[in-house]
């Protein structure tokens, strides 16, 4: 699974068996700060890597074009039927491989290609499938954006309203991969009804917020809720769609066989998985604790000198400007992972540099949580971060080395759940994971 000592991977390639290990001891000494990175649980790993792989189910339950689909079909049915519950919405498809086919079914099943979609600007913290010019969104439909203001970093509703009259979208997206605020799901909805708009609600960051109510849900609001299963959901790499009865038979129809062919089974199972792991009481709590634990470190960042897109956070996300701090993005990461405080560099709203050397950087505090960590240790990891920023400036090797042996004695107290043998859902506080 995440051990070096697989035997059947080791003695087929030893190679790849060695990396894996060298994977494993990397996750568990590193402060993960990749805002849409997380771990996953033993049993969650352990669904993902099963004979399920084996099996190919073109289709839904029910209505499949293989034999042999008894158990699969029963397994498909259990993960949407949790999907339903969870998040309480009439409709839930569990079959998209990631959230950017789940979004492009979301287009083949609304739109028709030259056909206009509003989405946020990849700039001011939107996705690249919500129609900006490099993907496929932004080539194959016409493509109008809205964004934040500059004094606040915060979207202006009405000017999103000003944007929609006059370009008459057929499709608008909310939500994004930057957005460190609350969303005003009943706003969006509102100016998709004035102009006759199918609202996608895009949550792939903070469904598991959603499912652990400590993000308002775009339920009742939305038509059509695209998900990721991974981030703060805590599931595999995979993703869904969901939306009222009126509109499920369009994204059935577009995920299978509008998009792509046979699902893949051992995700599914695992997506079943991590949904009753997350309907668990246990996980309200885990959510309540990634707002708070974020909360603490853009405090702790604030306190130190660094601006913060839109002042702070509402979510799981903090966006740092680094301009004022004379150093970009790109060097800043690097420096930091250096150090073992894992981050990504990433453009901030109205940003003058370039997208693979923009200004800021993208952190969040869904990993660190689910390693038991809280408010003390945010504080002192924002403390890291302005060490290691300012030794990036200077060329100072030394603060940097020192700092990542600090991590190391952090990352030992705190073991990554489902990485670590032995450790599960709630980390033991002592023993480090080797």
């Amino acid at each position: 699974m995440t051990r070096e000592s697989d035997p059947a991977l080791s003695a087929t390639d030893p190679e790849i068996a060695g990396l894996i290990g060298a994977e494993v001891r990397r996750q568990a000494d590193t402060v993960k700060l990749i805002p849409s990175e997380n771990y996953v649980s033993r049993a969650v790993l352990e669904a993902t890597g099963t004979v399920l792989t084996n099996k190919y189910s073109e289709g839904y339950p029910g209505r499949r074009y293989y034999e042999g689909q008894q158990v699969i079909d029963q397994i498909e049915t259990i993960a949407v039927e949790r999907a339903k519950a969870l998040f309480g919405v009439d409709h839930a498809n569990v079959q998209p491989y990631s959230g950017s086919p789940a979004n492009l079914a979301v287009y083949l099943a609304f739109l028709k290609p030259g056909e206009k979609v509003l989405g946020m600007a990849l700039p001011m913290g939107g996705h690249l499938t919500h129609g900006w010019s490099v993907s496929a969104t932004g080539t194959w439909f016409s493509s109008v954006r809205y964004g934040v203001e500059q004094e606040t970093g915060r979207v202006d509703m009405d000017k999103v309203r000003e944007i929609a009259l006059a370009e008459r979208p057929r499709l608008i997206f909310c939500g994004g991969t930057a957005v460190p605020r609350i969303i005003d799901f009943p706003a969006f909805a509102s100016i998709a009804r004035e102009v006759d708009a199918v609202l996608v609600a895009d949550i792939a960051h903070i469904a598991g917020l959603i499912a652990g109510g400590a993000h308002p849900s775009p339920v009742g609001h939305a038509d059509v809720i695209s998900t990721t299963t991974h981030k703060t959901l805590r599931g595999p790499r995979g993703a869904m769609l969901m939306c009222d009865a009126a509109h499920a038979k369009a994204i059935d129809k577009a995920v299978f066989p509008g998009l792509q062919g046979g699902p893949h089974n051992h995700t599914t199972a695992a997506i079943a998985v991590a949904l009753k792991e997350a309907a668990a009481p246990e996980f309200r709590a885990y959510a309540a604790a990634i707002v708070a634990n974020a909360k603490a470190l853009a405090e702790g960042l604030s306190s130190r000198g660094f601006d913060l897109v839109s002042g702070g956070t509402d979510n799981h996300l903090v966006l740092i400007d680094l301009t004022s701090k004379d150093i970009a993005g790109k060097p800043a990461a690097k420096a930091l992972d250096r150090a073992g405080l894992e981050t990504n560099y990433n453009t901030v709203p109205f940003d003058t540099r370039k997208p693979f050397d923009p200004s800021g950087i993208r952190i969040g505090t869904p990993a660190v949580t689910s390693r038991g960590m809280g408010p003390a240790e945010m504080d002192q990891i924002a403390g890291w971060f302005d060490e290691v920023v300012g030794a990036a400036k200077t060329g100072d090797e030394d603060t940097i080395e020192r700092v990542r042996k600090e991590v190391l004695e952090l990352t030992s107290a705190f073991p990554a759940p489902g990485v670590c043998p032995g450790v599960g859902r709630t980390p033991r506080l002592s023993g480090r994971c080797r």
